[in-house]
């Protein structure tokens, strides 16, 4: 993706210029359209998604526990912590979304700490609302 495109979201905004250039390597837009399952929970996890755009409904154990919207992210539990799954995610609209695939995700981890710290925040605050 563009480096310029990375710093209008909110989740990439902290990073410079040259953090920028890195994770614009390591990330792809995807669109989809709505119903499309984009993560099966206890499925292997293979990506992590950023929302740029549409809203997406999760379940976990078929009830459903969050919305998501635009600026929100979600699939870092299952690459980071879990390695399957943790929730069924549902594209509730059409849906632009930054993908990071788990290889890269791991290297955006290692590289940039300042993500990697937001991260794993968000995994912990994630892991605590949970269920059991």
């Amino acid at each position: 993706m563009d480096p310029k495109e990375l710093q209008e979201i909110p989740f990439f905004a902290g990073l410079g210029k040259r953090e920028l250039e890195q994770v614009g390597q390591w990330t792809d837009r995807v669109d989809v359209r709505e119903g499309t399952v984009l993560g099966r929970q206890g499925s292997v996890a293979y990506e992590f998604f950023v929302i740029l755009d549409g809203s997406a409904d999760v379940h976990v154990d078929g009830e459903r526990v969050a919305d998501l919207g635009p600026g929100d992210f979600f699939g870092e539990i299952g690459l980071l912590e879990a390695e399957r799954r943790t929730a069924t995610v549902t594209a509730a609209t059409a849906m632009q979304l930054v993908v990071v695939f788990g290889r890269e995700f791991r290297a955006m981890d290692r590289e940039l700490p300042q993500v990697a710290a937001q991260v794993r925040e968000a995994i912990a605050e994630r892991l605590a609302r949970m269920p059991g």
